[in-house]
């Protein structure tokens, strides 16, 4: 059975999504079949993989019963799958609210899928809603991105504490993977000392990889692509390929060998996945990173 990995803090702006979206593309490298689910009504781990603001069959449909979860899936250029997210999300939390039993639906829905993946990923929203709630009724396990900077401290404790209250009630297997600290800047002493502060009160279960700030990582969604994808040698896309071998380490995977991200080209870097390997007849035509960013016009 694939472990399910909720990717979750209710504070935005912490590099919770850019997580995901090159952790799955870090996992597949690694020989991983993947799934991510686009649980944000803001839909920005689509757009970061697909570069399509409505791709077709969502996470929405799935959660109100009005198509199956295999009919949903796509295949990313970077190989890994995905089930997009829409701004219809924030009318289906209103929906469900209204359902019995609402906080399994999405644990229901992925029994079909957990034996076909190694891993499935879930970018949550950035507060503690029904849509969050689902995701960690459905998962295994948490990571916990935190920006080095006081008020990430504050807001990890609250966070913790929800986590006991559902592991108490509606998730008793519900652990916390790792916690990740993303955009850190090691010239800046009080990201340092807040970096010091996590690995003092959380000890192992702070990842030793450590996230940078990374222009590379910043700009990578504006193509659609993971960052592994539009530029593998950048810090951003090596500190992510680490991440995912650290995930492998502490669930007691083999760790493929691979080469180094500075010997491939960034157009052969990931390999190539049949369609037999993955459980979608969807494939999306892969852009160029030579092509031109959009104009606002075309994001809006």
């Amino acid at each position: 059975m694939g472990k399910i990995i909720a990717i979750v803090n209710q504070k935005g702006g912490v590099g919770k999504t850019t997580s995901c979206i090159n952790l799955a593309a870090s996992m597949t490298l690694l020989e991983q079949k993947t799934l991510l689910i686009d649980l944000d009504p803001q839909a920005n781990a689509t757009t970061g993989s697909l570069f399509q603001k409505e791709p077709g069959a969502n996470i929405a449909q799935v959660l109100l019963d009005e198509i199956p979860i295999q009919e949903s899936l796509l295949v990313t250029p970077a190989g890994y799958s995905l089930i997009p997210g829409t701004t219809d999300l924030t009318q289906t939390e209103v929906q469900l609210l209204q359902k019995e039993q609402r906080e399994y639906t999405l644990k229901k829905k992925l029994a079909v899928l957990s034996n076909l993946y190694d891993y499935i990923l879930l970018d949550c929203p950035p507060s503690l809603n029904i849509l969050t709630v689902n995701a960690l009724v459905a998962a295994n396990s948490v990571i916990i991105p935190v920006q080095c900077e006081y008020f990430a401290l504050e807001g990890l404790s609250n966070l913790i504490n929800t986590l006991q209250s559902l592991r108490a009630t509606v998730n008793p297997h519900l652990q916390i993977h790792g916690i990740l600290r993303t955009l850190f800047d090691g010239r800046n002493s009080l990201a340092k000392q807040v970096s010091e502060q996590l690995l003092m009160h959380f000890k192992d279960k702070i990842y030793s990889t450590l996230i940078p700030r990374n222009i590379r990582l910043a700009e990578a969604p504006s193509h659609g692509q993971p960052a592994l994808l539009y530029d593998p040698h950048s810090n951003g896309s090596q500190a992510y390929l680490s991440l995912a071998k650290e995930i492998l380490h502490r669930d007691g995977c083999p760790i493929p060998s691979i080469h180094a991200p500075s010997d491939i080209p960034s157009t052969t870097f990931l390999k190539k996945r049949s369609p037999s390997d993955i459980p979608s007849t969807t494939f999306l035509k892969k852009r160029s990173q030579h092509d031109k960013s959009p104009s606002i016009e075309q994001v809006l």
